[in-house]
């Protein structure tokens, strides 16, 4: 993993983990600390400890792709989740959701809820270049553009101002902030994930205006947002599920290892795209969710396949798994 700068990516850490060990494999989690350069190294690393299979969430998508051909080269299977990387480059498979059609569903859910409405919106977005958050801004805006012309013919809003809440709460909080004094009127946040829009809501009610904002996210489906979704305190958000996510990459992993790939499996796996909102949440609501903010999660021990994988539920771990069977 490139970073855990976000909760969903301390979830998905967990999930693959706990996947790997109910299937018999041994897992190593290291920490790229959201370097490019590390990342690289910590692969290197990998494959000089004798790795079988690699799954990683790339910091960059063209800075990785010698590094994963590298690991591809010495017979590691390669496979990738979450973030694009460059297909051309020598993996098994990318699993990730539909960026793109997540956003859209939210965008078009905009659109019917505030029918009539003109929206100022404030938009949260997560690193300049990113091309996930560059698939979810652009889906939600386009499902918002074909909503309003399906329901009024013309589109009513407006991006008053884009921040950079770098994926992570306190980011987001800060780039909220910043547009508020700019933009006090704005009226809708539309958040990349929703670590970046919970964070912005803080910001909200410190400026006393929470309950003059609706609050969307393109894509997450973390638990905190879950809540307030279901209390009508949050609009809707993608479907993110980072337990899918990682468990379907390492039963992809694991198929490799064992030579039962399936001759027919594609580069590029999606899962099912869906916007949550308080009408569905409850298909979705899990109390033991461990995709919540990560600032509430303690250390859990050690774990008991060997001493390379501390299991701390914390925003400051990355993982690559040494799949051993």
């Amino acid at each position: 993993m490139k970073t855990l700068s976000a909760p969903y990516f301390a979830a998905q850490e967990v999930a693959a983990r706990l996947r790997a060990e109910e299937i018999g494999c041994d897992v190593i989690s290291i920490d790229a600390g959201n370097d490019l350069n590390k990342q690289i190294a910590d692969i290197e690393d990998m494959v000089a400890r004798g790795i079988d299979a690699l799954i990683i969430n790339p910091r960059d998508s063209q800075g990785m792709v010698p590094a994963v051909n590298a690991a591809s080269a010495q017979g590691v299977d390669v496979v990738v989740i979450d973030s694009t990387l460059d297909p051309t480059a020598d993996f098994i498979a990318l699993v990730q959701s539909s960026n793109l059609q997540n956003g859209m569903l939210v965008g078009q859910w905009i659109a019917d809820e505030t029918q009539g409405q003109d929206l100022k919106i404030a938009l949260l977005s997560g690193d300049q270049g990113n091309e996930v958050g560059q698939e979810r801004r652009l889906g939600a805006l386009a499902g918002l553009i074909e909503g309003q012309l399906r329901n009024q013919g013309h589109v009513s809003f407006e991006v008053v101002a884009q921040g950079w809440g770098g994926w992570g709460n306190e980011g987001g909080l800060t780039a909220m902030e910043d547009i508020l004094v700019a933009h006090p009127d704005v009226n809708m946040v539309l958040g990349e994930n929703d670590s970046m829009v919970l964070g912005a809501r803080r910001a909200l009610e410190e400026a006393g205006k929470v309950d003059e904002v609706l609050l969307v996210a393109a894509a997450d489906g973390q638990k905190e947002a879950l809540e307030m979704i279901r209390d009508g305190q949050y609009g809707a958000t993608g479907l993110n599920d980072p337990a899918l996510v990682a468990s379907t990459a390492v039963d992809i992993a694991k198929q490799a290892i064992d030579g039962d790939l399936p001759a027919d499996i594609s580069k590029l796996t999606y899962t099912t795209p869906t916007v949550i909102t308080q009408e569905n949440v409850a298909d979705f609501y899990r109390e033991d969710a461990v995709f919540q903010d990560c600032r509430t999660l303690k250390p859990k021990g050690t774990c008991t396949a060997g001493p390379l994988l501390p299991l701390w539920l914390s925003e400051c771990c990355t993982w690559l798994p040494n799949w051993k069977t």
